[in-house]
């Protein structure tokens, strides 16, 4: 596991354990929602991200009754989400939302539960009014370095492979058509790189196998992939999906 995966890990861990240290002792239901991907993938004995999770918990000192709820990426457009999923009579004591998405349909269906998320930038996403004074029932952990970042992965990949005069993206529709995908369309436009959309519209096996197949006649240079979560459940099936292309690729 990468460090900053393993740190990401730790700091969810502690904002949860915070999230409920006021109180009384108890075993605490923690509902989980991930945007893509099999039940097993949450669970403390499969990804290694979330076996640092719940170990991280287990060294604070909790002893955890889980409900799990696995959002897949098709109902994500389909929100409510939180009734959907995590239904109210559950009575969850605290909500773990990946990505921004997921937090941001839980709390729009309720307002009391506590939220720990992680995802991008919290007050973009309108999860928190300042990261000084966040307000609200949301906390959690940000891995979003900046949307500058695109523009720099796209210079590295043109040092490395100066030949290359077109680059696919792959990415979440929205994220594509979004700021982000903006910001990396102009950073291509200064570098004289044409960019190519490979837009998902759910994180769901067949749609990366779509989406790689439409993208060949193209013939894109490179392809960078996007650091959104909805990915993270298949980054393996990516990674041979790009190896099959035979093309370089960055990964965040």
């Amino acid at each position: 596991m990468r460090r900053r995966d393993f740190t990401a890990s730790l700091l969810l861990a502690a904002a949860t354990r915070s999230a409920w240290a006021q109180a009384p002792a108890k075993q605490h239901r923690i509902a989980i929602v991930v945007p893509a991907g099999p039940v097993a993938y949450i669970d403390d004995s499969g990804s290694r991200f979330w076996r640092a999770f719940f170990g991280e918990l287990r060294r604070l000192g909790d002893d955890l009754a889980r409900e799990i709820g696995v959002a897949l990426g098709s109902s994500l457009a389909g929100i409510p989400l939180y009734g959907e999923v995590l239904p109210l009579e559950r009575n969850p004591d605290l909500i773990v939302a990946s990505t921004d998405a997921i937090a941001q349909a839980a709390r729009a269906a309720d307002g009391v539960v506590p939220i720990v998320w992680i995802g991008g930038d919290p007050v973009q996403a309108g999860l928190a009014a300042s990261l000084a004074r966040p307000g609200g029932n949301v906390t959690g952990v940000t891995v979003d370095a900046g949307m500058e970042l695109w523009g720099k992965r796209l210079q590295i990949l043109k040092e490395v492979i100066p030949s290359a005069s077109k680059v696919a993206f792959l990415a979440m529709r929205g994220q594509w058509e979004g700021p982000y995908g903006q910001q990396l369309r102009e950073a291509g436009e200064r570098l004289k790189i044409s960019l190519i959309g490979m837009p998902l519209q759910e994180s769901t096996p067949s749609e990366y196998q779509r989406a790689f197949a439409e993208i060949a006649h193209e013939q894109p240079g490179a392809i960078i992939v996007s650091s959104r979560g909805s990915l993270s459940p298949y980054r393996q099936l990516i990674v041979e999906l790009v190896e099959k292309s035979r093309l370089p690729a960055m990964y965040p």
